[in-house]
């Protein structure tokens, strides 16, 4: 059934309980013997805003992604919440990622749908198959698809393909799948990386106002200096697979930034207005 974005009733809709993360004495090696990450400890606390900073190579995608499972810790253990993700698989680990909502540098969208229903496969983890098989959504998840959109500025949008849509609205739609999840935390890979100044800003304030609004713990991969020290609390740093900073993302001097990328600061090390 076809529904009308600008008479459908947006509700709230009961938001997850945001979740802790922990990462003790975490190390990850590939099996071409790359060591991305060595002995990485961190506790992140439920509803925090955190940036994880570092050049290309320095560990920061993988850190994020042993967090939902991804890239399993070849060892230290990783807990999200009160699960350990640290050697879960199958259909526990299927489980535990819907409720951690995932936002990638390429959007990782379907181009020939429409926006409504790429925001609807957020709710397939939780979503009998054979309701996604033969596409049949309840009431209530396709309120939350409109509210998700609406929250991000894309409900008018609603039924164009997302082929047709920008690099920024593309991101959008993309934080509004994830909020599909109802998820306790939100992970963030590069997600500015291809965007130009100002709708890179734009889509770090809606990633911010999602942690202020839903209390929801959000952790961003970034390198850009300024939008760091912006948009998050609190700042990890890395370089070689190793934390090198760990403080108040505001108050991460120059000299920090110069010991996390392991030289001083260049001028693509800040995205500007």
């Amino acid at each position: 059934m076809r529904i009308d974005p600008l008479h459908a009733e947006v509700g709230t809709s009961p938001a997850s309980a945001s979740w802790s993360i922990r990462l003790d004495d975490v190390s990850v090696t590939y099996p071409t013997g790359t060591r991305a990450l060595s002995g990485v400890s961190l506790d992140i606390a439920a509803g925090e805003m955190v940036s994880i900073v570092g050049l290309s190579g320095s560990g920061k995608s993988t850190l994020i992604r042993t967090i939902n499972g991804l890239v399993p810790a070849s060892s230290g253990t990783v807990t999200v919440g009160p699960h350990t993700v640290t050697g879960m698989r199958g259909r526990a680990l299927r489980e535990l990622r819907g409720r951690i909502g995932m936002i990638f540098q390429g959007f990782n969208l379907a181009d020939r749908s429409d926006v409504y229903r790429n925001v609807l496969v957020g709710s397939f983890a939780r979503t009998p198959t054979w309701r996604t098989l033969l596409g049949v959504t309840t009431a209530q998840d396709r309120e939350l698809a409109l509210r998700s959109l609406d929250s991000v500025g894309m409900l008018e949008k609603v039924w164009n393909r997302a082929g047709q849509l920008s690099g920024g609205q593309k991101q959008r739609v993309a934080i509004a799948r994830a909020l599909m999840q109802q998820p306790s935390v939100m992970l963030a890979d590069e997600p500015v990386a291809s965007l130009d100044p100002p709708t890179a800003h734009a889509v770090m304030h809606d990633l911010r106002r999602v942690n202020r609004d839903e209390q929801l713990t959000v952790l961003v991969n970034i390198h850009l200096m300024d939008l760091a020290r912006q948009y998050t609390t609190r700042m990890i740093g890395l370089r070689a697979g190793e934390v090198v900073y760990d403080g108040q993302a505001a108050a991460a001097t120059d000299h920090d930034f110069e010991q996390i990328y392991g030289r001083p600061i260049q001028p693509r090390d800040v995205l500007g207005a």
